[in-house]
């Protein structure tokens, strides 16, 4: 079998069978809040059956070893040791956790880009004004046309004032992949404290956090792990974990335990809450991993070439040009809609309602964008639903 069949087989092939997708919806919007396997939820299942059979002995006794063997294989996963690693139930705390814990004064700038997800642009914003810092936006185009443009506008942004950096590895609203690993380092080795939000990466890109060498990173598991809601890490480097406190100072903080880290001491036991989440994270690598004979890199691979041809199709049939080079795209792609006067929000509920599409379309300055996702349950099908759909769209709105 040559590899062009192979591609148009993955493209076409429907695994849709592992969801609980509603069938009568196209769910084109894998990137908002993820989706869950049904494996997956039924190991979820089974740990909240378990749980409510005998919670004192679960939560108290049972659940330490459960959350460690799961981190050894989250760790596993992401390119990272287990020490380094704690749960959280989102990105966005993730990021809050680290803002909150870092100490800044009256002058310091912490620095993000104009792509920042609003919920961490705003968790930086608070933070700003809780200590007289300055939030510095560096501007980055899009479209664009290189990787330059990225690194060129964080870098130039860069003051002798500069104590954080805040990036996006994967953009939520452009879909762009962020070159982190040149500006970690470029950052780095001026001296500057870098957080990742990671929200999307994992499952989408393959990651080895520490050869990135950055000091906080945090990710979604819900995501493109497709573990159950409420699944997210947040990765601490070892030599800045002493400054880190979870956004609840609970039991952790005077345990007198001294057979594990005062980092897992603090983040493992936030107070009574399901821990389920945490648990299926193995499950849903496990999952995912087996769905295809070449594994995670095999999924991976599908559907960042399936994202490529889905959006070469748009881009044609719309008369749009592509917004960025393919090495900035993964498992997502955001394409400039062809200039109209109807709303972003008009058009995603016209789609819904009208077309039973789920996609976001999107505000972005003066245009609206549209971010497709794919993932396994996605097949080419389903996109040219869409084509068709954003054709009738766009003709209903030239004729007025």
């Amino acid at each position: 079998m040559t590899s062009e069949t192979q591609n148009l087989e993955l493209h076409t092939q429907n695994f849709s069978f592992h969801w609980c997708l509603d069938p009568q919806i196209n769910f084109l919007n894998h990137g908002s809040y993820g989706a869950c396997p049904r494996p997956v939820l039924e190991q979820q299942q089974a740990y909240r059956t378990r749980l409510e059979q005998e919670p004192v002995r679960f939560l108290g006794l049972e659940l330490e070893a459960l959350l460690d063997a799961a981190r050894q294989e989250l760790a596993a996963f992401m390119g990272a040791n287990s020490d380094q690693l704690v749960f959280v139930p989102n990105a966005t705390t993730g990021v809050n956790t680290v803002l909150r814990s870092l100490s800044f004064r009256p002058g310091d700038e912490l620095l993000t880009t104009n792509h920042e997800y609003n919920a961490s642009c705003n968790a930086l914003k608070f933070t700003a004004a809780q200590t007289g810092a300055t939030v510095v936006i560096a501007e980055i185009p899009f479209p664009l046309e290189s990787i330059e443009q990225i690194t060129e506008a964080v870098l130039s942004r860069v003051s002798e004032r500069t104590k954080l950096v805040l990036l996006d590895h994967i953009t939520s609203q452009t879909a762009l992949i962020f070159p982190i690993r040149q500006l970690i380092r470029q950052l780095t080795a001026q001296g500057i404290e870098v957080l990742i939000d990671g929200a999307h990466a994992p499952g989408m890109v393959p990651l080895n956090l520490q050869e990135l060498g950055v000091a906080y990173y945090t990710g979604n598991c819900h995501k493109w792990l497709c573990a159950p809601k409420g699944a997210a890490f947040l990765y601490v480097r070892q030599d800045k974990q002493d400054g880190i406190r979870p956004l609840v100072i609970s039991h952790g903080a005077n345990s007198p335990r001294t057979d594990r880290s005062r980092f897992h001491l603090e983040f493992d036991w936030v107070g009574t809450a399901d821990p389920t989440p945490y648990l299926c994270v193995p499950t849903a690598i496990q999952c995912l991993n087996a769905m295809l004979p070449g594994g995670w890199p095999a999924l991976i691979s599908r559907n960042r070439a399936m994202t490529l041809s889905v959006r070469q199709l748009l881009c044609q049939q719309l008369q749009v040009a592509l917004p960025c080079p393919d090495e900035l795209i993964g498992s997502m792609a955001t394409i400039p809609l062809p200039a109209g006067s109807a709303t972003a929000a008009s058009w995603q509920t016209a789609l819904f309602e009208r077309f039973m599409i789920e996609i976001p379309v999107i505000p972005w300055r003066n245009e609206r964008l549209i971010r497709i996702s794919v993932q396994l349950y996605n097949n080419l099908a389903d996109y040219e639903r869409l084509v068709e759909a954003l054709k009738i769209l766009h003709a209903e709105e030239q004729r007025f």
